[in-house]
């Protein structure tokens, strides 16, 4: 679709809300009109108000949208470019509602973080009941959707009265190998069997990369209080390995104020109960066991290397050796499912009672098999019941929402929803989804991204894949100085002993 943007530049707000509503759309920039399907969006500012409109061609139909708001103040530019985004946002929105597009239960909201913007709202001194008919009203989102957002605020503001924005920090490492690759997946991840090879010298170089890392935390006067391990799928290590990579973790962190310590075990053909000791041995206190589906023939056309029967097994082997809070993860979209066996699965994760049970919502990834072999998905609407029995069930059972995120091409537009039975939501979940903490990452394609309370963000990178990583630690390890800068301490040449010199 042809895009002209008059008065802004507001590409990336324009682009996501034509994602949205126009999918099979990709946005061009002409200088002049050609007579193809367009978007003509405007914004001015007048004497009270700033105003969007949407001129939007369709077949040769021009459908209109409008939305406007009182003047931003101009002393808060961060304000003012929200506004601008939302204004032209929703004035595409509503040309394209006029045109008979099906509304989406996210309304005109785009974005990774929708209960972020309720929680803003709250913390300026709304009410949960004013913020969340505010947050319906200018987004045009579905009630449903608002009531997850609340939980999730509730959630993220009751941790954060608990942490200290300024000091504290969640530890990640990724570990980028899978046993094998599953259908719907693009996550930066190295099949074992091919480059198996490969995991010795991965681990020494992120060995270094954690001695580094955990110098600069000590030097900041940071002070870590959840570690996540994750990937790939870190139980692909054998058991000397993980022993390890825990050790490591724990002799160069001070990990006293950590409250949470989690690995995602993942696939149930990576957990044997050695690997389970030497995680309860090293203080893990939270592990993933993820069915994905609980139907033998939707994990076969998911890529997943192992049955039903194979998570059943790995739980009850987790639960007999430890006392781990377990996450189990389900995806509604997979091919092959149907809201009947969909349910069906829920109802065999909700009978082995995890602490958590994330339901997410498949993302048509670039790069997976499902859309390079053009697989069969269920239908929108048949997503839409998965997701609607999930809420109610989880619900029924007492389960309650505490994060969520959204993605890019996710099927039917819904979310990935986190849910707890009280007193077991993972901190690490919150802090990242919800921005309270920074997060220091290290490991294959781990993206630190510091946070310092006062709204100013920082992100470094590693390298995505082993041998590409093994071959820059050196840069790896030097980038750890710009966390040292990001807390305003000295560079570590400047510094003799305890003392600044």
């Amino acid at each position: 679709m042809e895009l002209f943007l008059i008065g802004h530049d507001c590409r990336y707000a324009v682009e996501q809300m034509l994602l949205t509503l126009f999918p099979e759309e990709r946005p061009q920039y002409p200088e002049k009109p050609s007579g193809a399907d367009s978007a003509r969006i405007t914004l001015r500012r007048g004497r009270k108000y700033m105003t969007a409109q949407c001129r939007l061609g369709l077949d040769g139909t021009i459908y209109e949208g409008q939305a406007r708001c009182l003047l931003p103040d101009r002393s808060d530019p961060l304000e003012e470019t929200r506004q601008q985004q939302r204004l032209v946002k929703l004035a595409f929105y509503r040309a394209a509602l006029r045109s008979g597009r099906e509304r989406p239960v996210w309304g005109a909201l785009t974005g990774v973080r929708p209960a972020r913007i309720l929680s803003r709202k709250i913390e300026l001194g709304a009410s949960e009941k004013t913020a969340r008919t505010q947050f319906i009203r200018e987004n045009d989102v579905h009630p449903a959707r608002a009531d997850l957002c609340v939980h999730a605020a509730r959630a993220s503001m009751e941790v954060l009265r608990t942490l200290d924005p300024q000091k504290d920090v969640c530890l990640y490492v990724g570990i980028p190998f899978c046993p094998s690759r599953c259908a719907y997946c693009s996550f930066v991840s190295q099949d074992v069997s091919r480059s198996i090879s490969m995991l010795p010298a991965f681990l020494e170089a992120l060995k270094k990369e954690i001695e580094a890392a955990a110098a600069v935390v000590k030097r900041c006067g940071l002070r870590p209080v959840s570690v996540y391990i994750g990937g790939g799928t870190p139980t692909t290590l054998d058991e000397t390995q993980l022993q390890e990579l825990c050790t490591a973790l724990r002799e160069n962190f001070d990990l006293s104020a950590c409250r949470e310590f989690c690995v995602e075990a993942g696939r149930p053909d990576t957990i044997t109960p050695g690997k389970l000791e030497v995680l309860r041995r090293q203080g893990v206190t939270r592990i993933s066991v993820n069915p994905q589906s609980m139907t033998d023939r939707v994990l076969e056309a998911a890529g997943r290397r192992h049955t039903a029967q194979d998570v059943v097994d790995a739980l009850e082997t987790a639960r007999r050796i430890a006392d781990f809070d377990i996450n189990m993860d389900l995806i509604a979209g997979l091919p092959d499912d149907t809201p009947e066996d969909f349910g069906r699965s829920l109802e065999r994760v909700l009978a082995l009672r995890p602490e958590n049970i994330t339901v997410h919502t498949l993302a048509r990834k670039k790069g997976s098999r499902i859309l390079l072999e053009d697989a069969v998905l269920p239908s929108p609407e048949d997503i839409g019941q998965m997701v609607e029995t999930a809420c109610r069930r989880l619900t029924e059972a007492g389960y309650v929402p505490y994060y969520l995120y959204r993605q890019k091409f996710m099927a039917g537009g819904f979310e990935n929803v986190g849910w707890t039975l009280p007193g077991h939501a993972n901190l690490y979940n919150l802090c990242i989804m919800e921005e309270l903490t920074g997060i220091l990452a290290m490991g294959g394609g781990a993206s630190t991204k510091l946070t310092r309370g006062d709204g100013r963000i920082e992100r470094l990178f590693t390298p995505k894949y082993a041998k590409e990583y093994c071959a820059a630690i050196d840069r790896v390890v030097s980038d750890k100085e710009k966390i040292a800068a990001f807390y305003g301490m000295p560079d570590k040449t400047e510094r003799s002993g305890d003392h600044v010199l």
